[in-house]
């Protein structure tokens, strides 16, 4: 099972290698993001950062090493990041008086801060966000998925009640759904993690996962209720409206490159990536079809460029690859390794018609079109695209989501049918540990649809008390 699946990811990453979307690093655990690569998670940054500034939340920067000393100071948090941690012991070529972290995660150094910026009520809320590197140390890491250096956005939030602080993470949740959902065309589950799955020092975590094409699941983003565990630990206390003194509420989210992972393990099929128009480098491709008669190239080649021109100045990504040496059946091959939602081919006989060759990535087919609808169709076709990607993940989320009652289901579903499995369960950590043991499996999360639907059923697996089906899953 391990071995197939192993398969199926090695396939896609060498099918990235290939796209030019990364390179191995000389250090275990990190990649080189190539200029391909990197241009997704830009997009990704953009659109995320506009949806971001619209909860006003400001972007902040704070520095890459932490003294250790602020992670001591939370001992959960610091206990939860421990085996993961990069310390420096060494610096101007002395030894140093007291460790530097690189930074794993910010709460400890932007904490110690904030307790010095809030002083009163009219201080919050407190609403800040990061585009950062950090490192943890991964036992087993995986390109895209866990590496040992990723990129993120980590956002950092103070309230003057639990009210404010759980209002705004339900905005959080819904921002990362919509997301995931209309840029990157990736349905999933949105749900609370389990009490063992919570992030150290947190209250309640929460996710979206999503189920990818090999049926493992990955938790694409995060978001965490924090109460006052850390505004505690770090003294952030302001002054309240009616003249008391209390500690800030505060919550803490982020979104990392592992949601290129995800975008890399659904969107593909057998002849390369198929990337959602609202996020791919190009949007379009223009590929001319050049013969032997160089005189009859020269024009294609200024065509070209001038429907180029045309569809970036109405806004459209577009690449013309004007390439000799290659044919356009290469080209066309490369270009659908790459992931490039629309192609389209301009040949002599498309210059004296007036017409163009349109190819939808998604679904192969040829369509000719008069040059004067080019800017309607092309954005119909692009959409069209967005929409079917998510149908698709969507119908892969919904055919392998599994629920079972009896025990014995339980395992065989996950596997032989593997998935998404939706059970009953007790919510206790040593029968978590059992399942995690006996099945190799993980609780992914309690659905938030089904948070308030309290039945009186059985565990699937110890037969203790159950009010609430979880997802099981395999996960990355």
């Amino acid at each position: 099972m391990r071995e197939e699946k192993e398969v199926f990811f090695n396939h896609v990453l060498d099918m990235a290698q290939r796209a030019g979307l990364f390179d191995y690093a000389p250090v275990k655990g990190m990649i080189i993001f190539k200029p391909y690569g990197f241009a997704l998670w830009e997009l990704i940054q953009k659109k995320l950062d506009e949806k971001i500034k619209s909860l006003n939340v400001e972007n902040v920067y704070f520095p890459l090493f932490i003294p250790e000393k602020l992670l001591k100071k939370e001992k959960e948090h610091v206990q939860g990041f421990s085996p993961e941690l990069a310390v420096v012991t060494i610096a101007g070529g002395k030894e140093l008086k007291e460790k530097l972290v690189v930074r794993p995660t910010s709460e400890t150094i932007i904490y110690e801060t904030f307790s010095k910026w809030i002083h009163s009520w009219r201080d919050l809320p407190l609403k800040v966000n990061q585009w950062v590197n950090v490192v943890r140390w991964e036992k087993r890491p995986r390109p895209f998925l866990r590496t040992t250096e990723f990129l993120w956005q980590e956002a950092h939030t103070c309230h003057e009640t639990e009210k404010e602080a759980k209002e705004h993470i339900n905005e959080v949740l819904k921002m990362y759904r919509d997301f995931y959902e209309k840029e990157l065309s990736l349905a999933g589950v949105l749900g609370r993690k389990s009490e063992l799955e919570t992030f150290p020092g947190a209250k309640e975590t929460f996710t979206f996962e999503i189920l990818l094409k090999d049926k493992k699941a990955l938790q694409s983003c995060t978001a965490h209720n924090l109460g006052q565990n850390f505004s505690k630990v770090f003294n952030i206390k302001f002054k309240t409206r009616d003249k008391k003194e209390e500690f800030v509420w505060q919550t803490c989210w982020g979104l990392t490159t592992r949601s290129i992972g995800a975008l890399l393990m659904v969107h593909q099929d057998e002849r390369g990536f198929i990337f959602p128009p609202s996020i791919s480098p190009f949007q379009i491709v223009l590929v001319p079809i050049f013969t032997k008669d160089e005189k009859n190239n020269i024009i294609l080649e200024k065509e070209t460029k001038k429907i180029e021109i045309f569809l970036k100045e109405r806004g459209f990504r577009v690449k013309s690859d004007l390439e000799r040496e290659k044919s356009a059946g290469w080209k066309f091959n490369e270009w659908e390794l790459k992931g490039v939602p629309l192609r389209i081919e301009i040949g002599e006989k498309e210059i004296e018609e007036k017409k163009l060759t349109i190819v939808k990535r998604d679904e192969r087919k040829r369509e000719i079109l008069p040059f004067s609808s080019l800017e309607k169709v092309v954005k119909n076709k692009l959409e069209e695209i967005q929409k079917n990607l998510f149908l698709k993940s969507r119908a892969l989320l919904k055919e392998n989501t599994f629920e079972v009652f009896k025990k014995e289901d339980f395992e065989n579903f996950l596997i032989k049918k593997k998935g998404f499995v939706k059970a009953f369960w007790c919510e206790q950590k040593d029968c978590e540990l059992k399942i995690k043991e006996k099945t190799k499996a993980t609780t992914r999360c309690l659905p938030l649809e089904n948070e308030s639907q309290k039945e009186q059923k059985k565990c699937i697996f110890c037969q203790r008390e159950a009010k609430r089906k979880w997802i099981f899953a395999y996960a990355y």
